[in-house]
């Protein structure tokens, strides 16, 4: 499988951006987000991590997904994991550092949950905080669709 950046893949971002909308900001309410492409749901000291809506469109059918261990210790900035499509694999960056609680096991038997749900059902790990201060480095939802249009031009 060809890699390419995080969910970058070009020509097919002008598409993408036709009525200027980055992913559907109306389901994702409450999130942070990275230039890498995953949202942040934060609940106290732990935090849900997905691929956004972008994300998915840029891969387009999602075929595979590949995720840590619970229990594992993860470093803000590393890979945590693999999402394939039939048209690319894209690693998957951890926005902050902590201990991994829970996987969505539902998303690697059926890995086009993250098409059809990527803000909802297609959650991939919870993890407990290990430093709060991480979340400050994350876009909220205007900076994120302002970045995402950045990437068009």
């Amino acid at each position: 499988m060809h890699a390419v950046p995080p969910f970058y893949l070009g020509a097919k971002r002008k598409e993408f951006f036709k009525g200027g909308n980055c992913h559907e900001l109306e389901n994702a309410a409450g999130l942070k987000y990275t230039e890498s492409d995953e949202w942040v749901r934060i609940e106290g000291d732990t935090v849900t991590i997905g691929i956004t809506d972008y994300a998915q469109d840029q891969l387009n059918d999602v075929v595979f997904v590949e995720l840590p261990r619970v229990g594992d210790k993860l470093q803000k900035g590393a890979n945590f994991g693999v999402v394939e499509s039939v048209k690319a694999a894209s690693d998957l960056v951890m926005p902050v550092s902590g201990e991994l609680l829970a996987v969505n096991d539902a998303l690697t038997q059926a890995p086009d949950l993250a098409n059809s749900d990527p803000f909802g059902g297609a959650w991939m790990i919870k993890v407990r905080l290990d430093n709060t201060g991480d979340l400050t480095a994350l876009l909220d939802s205007a900076a994120y669709e302002k970045f995402c249009e950045s990437r068009v031009h």
